[in-house]
């Protein structure tokens, strides 16, 4: 079964920059809207970024002007660049997929903003 693949993840201090990629690990013919979730400890997760096929893009209030998505149609990928990380941006970070006709999901890279 096609799952997402993330990559890009690891430990990083504040004030610095990561960049995340997420990749299915086979064929989809049709994605529509791709994006990127978190989830800390203890904490819901919660929507960070998300694109749509056009480049329409939303961003959480947290991650807006320190975080910016993009994607490539081409190869079905999502990219996510941070900069400015701070400690509370840790968490696991997972990509997904709106196809045709169900959503696809990333196992999820960690992020640990962290001196």
């Amino acid at each position: 079964q096609v799952q997402l693949v993330e990559s890009g993840g690891g430990l990083v201090q504040p004030g610095g920059s990561l960049r995340l990629s997420c990749a299915p690990s086979g064929t989809i013919l049709t994605i529509y809207t791709m994006g990127w979730y978190r989830q800390a400890p203890g904490k819901q997760r919660e929507l960070v970024a998300d694109i749509t096929r056009g480049g329409g893009t939303n961003y959480a209030d947290s991650v807006k002007g320190r975080v910016t998505i993009s994607r490539d149609n081409a190869r079905n990928t999502v990219y996510l660049q941070m900069n400015s990380l701070k400690p509370e941006d840790t968490a696991v970070y997972m990509c997904y997929a709106r196809g045709r006709a169900r959503d696809y999901w990333g196992q999820g890279t960690q992020v640990t903003v962290s001196s």
